[in-house]
């Protein structure tokens, strides 16, 4: 057992958090992490505790840390602002605003299409060097070029990373700016979030360091490890692989200074729980419609890539009810996205609630980590 100094602070009501993310350092060997609850207008949680690096620094209130696919539904935050504007239209064919792109069986494919995971270009066929992951040009040329692993709109397989280039040439072209930039100008800026893509000279003293993790996931959870070693050639190896990027370290300058919509946005937890539950508290973020189209169903079902039951609004992964592997807790409406590694941050609207957790311990699992599914526990029991 490990007595852990937990800072920040908690509304008594929901005391119950503070206990479950004490009990994180205690149960789960948790090295360093944040979270928070905003709901109904106020930030009811905003803890954090532990170290950020190698060299013991603690963890303080502005540490930010890198939490990789949530990176997708800050995105797609920014897609829905961007349609809101009259700047972008999702069911549009992608050439309209790309004509590159309308190559090899892939001229009717729809901007939606990107956002929910049916586009047919989960990884990119084309060897690529390691380099090639911060050349962004490189990268959407390719992926203009090739042809894609299935008919664009018949089914869905995660994007892990392409959806990045993909989601992100679309909006730098429609929009005239990259999804970055639209994020710091139209809402993290307003809203004094404290997130980005792109981390200045500044902000890289700020920043925790990633720590791998060589536990294997429990009995009867997805290993993603082992299919890619048994499946060096396949979706899910590629994906990864080609060009190295989560396998490759996050720790790098190079990593953390690029712009990657899809995984490498670094936040604090209040940051993102301030964003979804503004967002499901109707505070100036999205308007009403979009909001209600941000968890609307546009894929579900067997997942290639990640080897479960997936279910995807426009950029969201929404509500899988029945599995622990990918539920939000209770709420029927909620969407937001799980990280590599443990981070998640989800809205409910129905409670006007956004919950963020992030950390620097790795853990190894697909979707939804046991971490932070004791803290949604802890959560909802205190909403009655």
């Amino acid at each position: 057992m490990t007595t852990i100094e937990i800072q920040g602070h908690c509304n008594p009501s929901y005391e119950p958090v503070r206990a479950a993310f004490s009990g994180l350092f205690e149960q789960f060997g948790e090295i360093g992490a944040s979270c928070a609850v905003y709901r109904q207008g106020e930030l009811v949680v905003d803890l954090w505790a532990g170290r950020r690096n190698k060299n013991e620094e603690p963890w303080q209130q502005d540490t930010l840390v890198n939490v990789f696919s949530v990176s997708k539904a800050v995105t797609a935050i920014c897609v829905q602002k961007a349609v809101e504007l009259g700047a972008l239209e999702l069911e549009r064919p992608v050439v309209d605003y790309w004509p590159e792109y309308g190559v090899n069986g892939k001229k009717r494919t729809r901007v939606s299409w990107l956002l929910n995971h049916k586009s047919g270009q989960p990884a990119m066929k084309t060897p690529l060097p390691d380099e090639a992951l911060y050349d962004w040009e490189r990268m959407t040329d390719t992926l203009a070029r090739e042809e894609p692993w299935w008919e664009p709109g018949t089914r869905h397989g995660y994007h892990m990373i392409s959806y990045g280039w993909l989601v992100g040439e679309v909006f730098r072209r429609a929009v005239g700016v990259s999804v970055g930039s639209f994020l710091q100008q139209e809402i993290a800026g307003p809203l004094g979030l404290d997130m980005g893509f792109g981390m200045s000279d500044a902000e890289l003293p700020r920043l925790a360091d990633l720590i791998a993790t060589n536990q294997p996931p429990a009995p009867g959870r997805v290993s993603l490890f082992n299919h890619v070693l048994e499946n060096p050639t396949g979706m899910t190896a590629r994906a990864l692989m080609n060009p190295l990027s989560v396998m490759n370290g996050a720790n790098t300058e190079g990593w953390r200074r690029s712009e990657i919509p899809s995984a490498n946005l670094h936040s604090t937890a209040a940051a993102l729980a301030t964003l979804f539950g503004k967002l499901c508290c109707r505070e100036g973020v999205l308007q009403d419609a979009a909001l209600q189209r941000c968890y609307q169903e546009e894929s579900q079902g067997p997942d290639p890539v990640l080897l479960t039951n997936t279910r995807f609004g426009p950029g969201f992964m929404l509500q899988q009810p029945g599995s622990l592997e990918a539920e939000f807790g209770p709420g029927p409406n909620a969407f937001g996205h799980p990280g590599a590694g443990g981070s998640l941050a989800f809205g409910d609207p129905d409670q006007e609630l956004g919950f963020a957790y992030a950390m620097n311990q790795m853990g190894p699992y697909v979707l939804i980590d046991p971490r932070p599914r004791a803290l949604i526990d802890a959560l909802y029991s205190c909403l009655g």
